[in-house]
């Protein structure tokens, strides 16, 4: 029984979440030979000021500005 956590940066909808959990679990039953039903997969939204890339907050990130932009208008 693959448990499978998946961490995004809050605002994805549930439709991305629903689309992307649909093609881990394709996937893994693919590859690992998992059931369908077994496979498992939390999610967890965080705050872009809770995680940090190459020591910068993801909120203060000028690179991660469009991406952190776009989900804030979800």
């Amino acid at each position: 029984m693959p448990n499978i956590t998946v961490e995004l940066l809050a605002g994805r909808s549930v439709e991305q979440r629903r689309a992307f959990a649909q093609a881990v679990a394709d996937s893994a039953v693919e590859i690992l030979g998992a059931r369908r039903q077994d496979v498992r997969m939390v999610f967890t939204e965080i705050t872009p000021d809770v995680v940090a890339n190459g020591g910068v907050l993801a909120s203060e990130d000028e690179s991660r500005a469009g991406v952190v932009a776009a989900l804030d208008k979800r």
